[in-house]
């Protein structure tokens, strides 16, 4: 029996991947314990009758109770949320890192958010002799892990990601032109309040364009933005939190991706917007060109350099995007194996 570890992972991108997962390893013969917090009890998980699965309080202490009480029970273990086991284990241990954030905390973050992220920073350095190998999702993920905490010779670079749509499904693309989508919540990092002003000052020369984005009432701050700038009658659509089925129709109207995140581990929705026809507008940092060849970069600091982006989009000259990375779920079940 092998362990899927999930007990840090509740929203977000690692939220999706570890639906995905849960998903692909239930087709298989694996028989697998999943361990999950608790905070998604109700995330109605069809786990079939061989299988097992525990809900528990994302807590160090109560991680730690399960590892020891669990030690020798697994042959191999695989934890999606960055941080080892919190104790030597009797298994091949594989240890997902996907979270860039822990490289560079950004300065727009609270201090209580800061001491946070530096606190799991202390964990993974402490805890890293605990894993066999790491697994992370691009090369240049791989490069900035091995900069701050060491090991080498245990990173693996293993993308994985759930496509949107049907495999081998070709529709015809129905654009509404001058539109730029950005799908992402509104965390400090991901930049909404340049990109939202850039546009504004984009729409105030050039009368064209619409922004769509998904902020839920949870970013309150950001939230009452977007609703500052549509009582001003600016061209912003917010569709909120919004299941990732129904966005495949959203991409497929729109003809850009806009992306001004300050830090990514992966930029799951430019890979998801160039898989579904759409160019790419993105920050002009390294994350991006892990992904894709984009089609316009801006300095993402800069509310200037987003508004020049998006005039530059205006022209009919601009180049195709190109998915740099793939899917490589088959791979990691083969080594959960």
């Amino acid at each position: 029996m092998i362990l899927v570890d999930a007990i840090y992972v509740n929203n977000g991108g690692g939220r999706i991947l570890l639906d995905y997962l849960i998903q692909e390893l239930e087709q298989t013969n694996i028989e697998v314990f999943y361990l999950i917090d608790s905070r998604i009890e109700f995330g109605f998980f069809q786990i079939k009758d061989t299988n097992k699965i525990v809900y528990q309080e994302s807590s160090l202490s109560k991680r730690f109770l399960f590892y020891k009480k669990n030690k020798s029970k697994f042959k191999k273990v695989f934890v999606l949320g960055n941080v080892p086991p919190p104790v030597k284990l009797n298994a091949i241990v594989f240890t997902y890192f996907h979270n860039s954030i822990l490289f560079n905390v950004p300065k727009e973050f609270s201090f209580i958010e800061k001491v946070k992220y530096k606190l799991k920073v202390f964990l993974v350095n402490f805890l890293k002799k605990n894993t066999n190998y790491w697994l992370l999702q691009s090369d240049i993920l791989k490069e900035q892990f091995v900069q701050k905490f060491g090991e080498k010779e245990k990173t693996n670079v293993l993308p994985f990601y759930p496509p949107l749509g049907l495999k081998n499904e070709k529709k015809d693309k129905i654009t509404q032109l001058h539109t730029y989508l950005y799908v992402s919540n509104a965390q400090e990092n991901k930049n909404h309040s340049r990109l939202i002003e850039g546009f504004c000052k984009f729409y105030d020369k050039h009368h064209k364009g619409k922004l769509i984005v998904t902020v839920s009432k949870k970013y309150i701050e950001i939230f009452d933005l977007i609703q500052e700038k549509i009582n001003k009658d600016y061209p912003i659509e917010n569709l909120g939190f919004i299941e990732r089925e129904k966005l495949i129709d959203i991409y497929e109207k729109s003809e850009y991706v806009i992306f001004p995140s300050l830090s990514e581990s992966f930029g799951l929705g430019i890979i998801e917007g160039i898989e579904l026809g759409c160019n790419v507008i993105a920050s002009d940092l390294p994350y991006t060109y892990a992904v894709c060849e984009p089609s316009i970069v801006f300095n993402p600091n800069d509310i200037d350099s987003i508004f020049l982006a998006l005039e530059l989009s205006l022209q009919t000259m601009v180049s195709k995007s190109k998915l740099k990375t793939y899917n490589q779920i088959d791979k990691l079940i083969s080594k959960l194996n």
